[in-house]
């Protein structure tokens, strides 16, 4: 097909469409209830549902005659739309992050470039009254020629854009076809180099509306306020096709009319006294109608005011903090379509675990997105379609090459178009509190124009942009512009230093704590800082879901989920796009868990334990406790609640704190701790009553521990020594001893043999995803490939025990020893061994991942009971939604199915453990908390293996009790892990005890 060339030329942006506008659903004026943004009308005819479809390899495999009604449409098949291409079936997806899919030849695009010939057909009658027909497309990737009954009736680019056709023109009375060429690439996609997978199509909602000859185009609704906020004006501006319109306006609060009237030019202002102040706390809704030429038009209206003062951010005069996620739209089975009830599960989850705002990363979200943060109360940085981080991949190129089209000026009108089309489109949603110009794309004149004429646009809210720290040079870098200063990843060490003096702009982490796979560890670190500087507006975790494509399910019932390389694609990123706080299905990880506690909304210090007083402060910014939060709280003995109770309804404003009392009695003795757990007070729709919200847990004044059991002893401990093995034996066990790997080969407790191979030293642990850099410092220093070398073993009698002392190495091949180790192992008559290691750690040696010991365990010791923080994995750095208490479950419950396999499911701060099965336990104790992971995985083959669905399990349980693991972090992306959580130590002793034992 001979097209012009509208895809190479970066200073088109669209042919054919009409001006932007604020986007607006009609319906025909009288109609009480539209049934649904979509609902088929006197206004709307949805044009969604099954179309036909052929992809070509480039533009001049399409025929000629594809646009026009006579053609054969024989050999289409049938798509539905929206949808991606990929997801049908239709060419393969590719997961790459920074580097482009092309080469880069901007504004170039290959010859072989995917295009998918798109076709359906509606009817149209003739009203004979002038009005128009309007054909709306939601979101095409990556550009479309469209054509009415073989007409060309105009082009655009920009995916995430919602764009508008008047085809009146080209209709015809009776049957007419609309056809879309959509291309996979074309000089847009230079600029929307997001992170995610890449899927092509019509990916959102298309339908035409039928609007009358003169109708309302555009309306902007602006707000003024008093000072003391006590009054607020309503400014409405209205654009008509033609000339000059008359308005009818109705405005609500609730049922009750608070104003109405009529406008003859589509200007009119409003006074509302008194007003209900909109945040995401109390996202109040006011109600305007707008009617004109036969059609109303339903606008929520949110009354807010934004400003920044002195270096902080306040909302309605009060300052306050961004808790957020960036998220994508993504699915895993339907890619970039998102339904209203894919995006409201979306955000009932967020609701449900304490986030209060969306960066839409990077693009503007589907429409209805917007409308659901309005009602539900979300604080939303609204995203233009801009990345154009690819630059940095270039042979030899550096840093400073992310900016390449920021100061391109062919792509300064590009740029420009898409900020426009971004503030053109949301400017009415209260939800709506800032501007961003887009993503990692350097800084630049293009960005300083998009940013000056974002403030002429629209005085009311900030403009953000991360990527100015990264300035081109020889171009304008003017920061004046921007209202915040923004980073990724900036580390604690950072941040103190920044506030050490006084800031003129709010700081915002817009991306931070990476939370892919096995993570994030320093949420609590960020929120202890955010909650400590004014100036610290928050930040928005690196990000929502995990990315990934479902591929079925495994025989035994496993989803199959393929990621970057999965679909021979090439450039990939592996699995970088698969590091979201939930997993693709919605199930929330570990790491959701930790956040939703992390942002809870009291928190509780000590003030005295022995006699219950407790500090509480509301960590709300616009609630009061007293409306939102009931506060339990329950006291433990050895993990049994042993007294519990109500708090009062206590009253604290935002910000503010309160000494609370609380009526328990102190036990005698036991680890006794006190839970409170914050539940929601008058809930909502997504958020119901009763929701736990959060907790605090506090370790009480109370001397005891846990033991293990006491057995009868009715005869001596023994041993026999051979040249190698050495056999310790009682009354009701034989433990065999390998003196030339100072390791238990043998546990047998009344004649059952409990290991199914023998007892290891334990360094390595299967890297996590934020152990993605310094697991290269791992496989370096050999720590995955580490054998014992024993240098000394002996044996003797020490009063009623026998002692076996080893003296030991663990070296890697071709490597030097990384660690020295004098190993004591006493063993009782009643079969309890007590464990020591003294180890000397080679200085030059990275951090270790963990050390302790490994045990592979018949496959009868799958239950475990244990006292530590629980109920999910805990680490050093990642236990803020795990508190310490006994619990109880199976070993493959324990075990957490990240897409791509890792460490997981350990539990930190352990003091008792015990496994049992078969009619006998293994427990454990130890003199300072420990870890332990009990799983069915080896770490080998969780090291091994891409992909949860192809793991096989060992076949028995695989104990680690660990003295220490290194920490989480989120170094994926983020900055190094903090010095407090890494297992540096040079030198270290680590003491327990286990005991077989028969079950009663």
């Amino acid at each position: 097909m001979n097209l012009p060339n509208y895809y190479e030329n970066p200073e088109i942006t669209s042919i054919g469409t009409m001006p932007d506008r604020a986007y607006y659903i009609p319906v025909p004026e009288g109609t009480a209830d539209a049934g649904g943004r979509l609902a088929d009308s006197g206004c709307v005819t949805p044009l969604d549902g099954t179309w036909l479809f052929r992809l070509f390899p480039n533009v001049l495999e399409v025929p000629e005659c594809f646009p026009q009604p006579s053609y054969d449409e024989s050999d289409m098949e049938p798509i539905t739309v929206p949808s991606v291409w990929q997801c049908g079936g239709y060419d393969a997806h590719q997961y790459t992050n920074t580097r482009y899919p092309i080469p880069y030849d901007p504004p170039y695009v290959p010859f072989q470039n995917p295009c998918g010939a798109y076709a359906t057909w509606f009817d149209y009658a003739d009203q004979r009254d002038g009005s128009h027909m309007f054909l709306n497309f939601e979101g095409i990737d990556s550009c479309a020629y469209v054509y009415i009954n073989g007409q060309f009736a105009g082009f655009h680019k920009i995916s995430h854009a919602h764009v508008e056709y008047d085809i009146t023109r080209f209709l015809r009375e009776g049957r007419n076809k609309l056809a879309v060429l959509v291309l996979k690439w074309c000089d847009g996609t230079y600029l929307e180099d997001q992170d995610k997978l890449r899927m092509s199509g019509i990916f959102r909602s298309v339908y035409l509306l039928r609007r009358a000859q003169n109708h309302l185009r555009d309306f902007t609704v602006s707000q003024q306020f008093s000072e003391d906020l006590k009054t607020a004006w309503l400014h409405v501006s209205a654009r008509f096709l033609e000339g000059i319109g008359s308005i009818a306006y109705r405005f609500w609060d609730g049922n009750t009319l608070l104003a109405q009237g009529e406008s003859a030019d589509g200007i009119f202002s409003l006074q509302v006294d008194a007003p209900k102040l909109w945040n995401a706390e109390q996202p109040y809704l006011y109600n305007l109608e707008l009617s004109s030429c036969g059609e109303t038009i339903r606008e929520p209206v949110g009354l807010r005011k934004i400003e920044m003062r002195k270096g902080v951010a306040l909302l309605n005069g009060k300052s306050f903090k961004i808790k957020g996620v960036n998220r994508h739209d993504s699915d895993p089975v339907t890619g970039y379509t998102q339904s209203a009830e894919q995006l409201l599960r979306d955000l009932t989850l967020m609701k449900n675990h304490n986030i209060n705002a969306v960066r839409t990363s990077h693009y503007p979200p589907c429409p209805e997105l917007l409308y659901l943060c309005d009602r539900l109360g979300f604080y939303v940085i609204d995203e233009a379609d801009i990345e154009a981080h690819g630059g940095i991949d270039l042979y030899g190129a550096d840093e400073r090459e992310i900016g390449r089209l920021a100061a391109d000026s062919r792509f300064a009108n590009a740029i420009l178009r898409r900020v426009q089309h971004l503030v053109a489109r949301d400017k009415n949603r209260p939800s709506v509190i800032m501007w961003s110009l887009g993503n990692e794309s350097g800084y630049g004149d293009n960005f300083v124009k998009a940013a000056e004429w974002v403030h002429a646009a629209d005085a009311s809210r900030p403009v953000h942009y991360e990527s100015s720290v990264h300035p081109y040079p020889g171009t304008n870098t003017d920061l004046s512009v921007l209202d915040v200063y923004s980073r990724m990843y900036a580390s604690t060490q950072f941040v103190d230093t920044y506030f050490s003096q006084p800031q003129q702009k709010p700081f915002i982490q817009c991306e931070f704590c990476h939370a892919m796979g096995n993570g994030p560890g320093d949420l609590e670190d960020y929120f202890k800082q955010i909650y400590r500087y004014d100036g610290f507006w928050g930040g928005c975790v690196w990000e929502w879901c995990d990315h990934a494509v479902y591929a079925g399910e495994t025989p035994d019932g496993k989803p199959r989920y393929l990621y970057g390389g999965d679909f021979g694609d090439f450039p990939n990123d592996g699995n970088f796009c698969v590091d979201g706080l939930v997993f693709p299905d919605r199930t929330p990880s570990t790491g959701l868990l930790e956040y939703k506690n992390v942002l809870r909304p009291v928190r509780a210090e000590a003030a005295d334990t022995r006699q219950g007083i407790f500090i509480l402060k509301n960590c709300q910014d616009f609630s009061d406790t007293g409306n939102t939060v009931d506060i339990v709280y329950e006291l433990t003995r050895n993990g049994k609640t042993v007294q519990s109770g109500s708090l009062p309804t206590l009253s604290i404003a935002p910000h503010t704190a309160e000494t609370v009392s609380i009526p328990y009695v102190l036990p005698e003795d036991g680890r006794c701790f006190l839970r409170l757990r914050y539940l929601k007070k008058g809930g909502a729709d997504c958020v119901p009553t009763g929701t736990e919200l959060g907790f605090d847990q506090f370790e009480l004044p109370v001397s005891g521990g846990f033991q293990l059991p006491e057995l009868v002893v009715t005869a001596p401990v023994s041993f026999e020594e051979g040249e190698r093995y050495i056999s310790i034996f009682g009354r009701d066990f034989r433990y065999g001893f390998d003196r030339y790997e100072g390791t238990f080969t043998s546990l047998t407790s009344k004649g059952k043999e409990l290991l199914t191979g023998p007892m290891s030293l334990n360094i390595w642990r299967a890297p996590t995803d934020n152990d993605r850099n310094i697991k290269h410092e791992w496989y370096a220093a050999g720590y995955d490939r580490a054998l014992p070398k024993v240098y000394e073993t002996d044996v003797k009698r020490d009063r009623d025990c026998v002692v076996l002392h080893c003296r030991s190495s663990l070296a890697p091949l071709f490597i030097q020893p990384v660690l020295h180790i004098d190993a004591a192992y006493r063993v009782h008559a009643s079969g309890r061994v007590d464990v020591s290691f003294e180890v000397r750690k080679n200085p030059v040696m990275p951090v270790l991942p963990r050390f302790g010991v490994r045990l592979f365990l018949d496959r009868a010791f799958s239950h475990v009971r244990y006292f530590a923080y629980g109920p999910i994995e805990s680490y050093a750095d990642k236990h803020q939604a795990s508190y310490r208490g006994l619990f109880e479950s199976t070993v493959e419950e324990q075990h957490v199915p990240y897409i791509r396999p890792q460490e997981n499911g350990s539990h930190f701060g352990s003091e008792y453990l015990e496994l049992a099965g078969g009619g006998t336990a293994l427990a454990f104790t130890s003199n300072r908390p420990f870890s332990f992971q009990a799983s069915p995985y080896t770490q080998e083959e969780l090291t091994q293996k891409e992909h949860e669905f192809e793991l096989e399990p060992a076949g028995g349980t695989i104990l680690c009790v660990d003295y220490k693991q290194n920490g989480i972090g989120s170094n994926s992306c983020g900055p190094e892990l903090l010095p407090d959580y890494r297992f540096d130590e040079n030198a270290f002793t680590f003491a327990f005890s286990f005991l077989p034992y028969a079950l009663d």
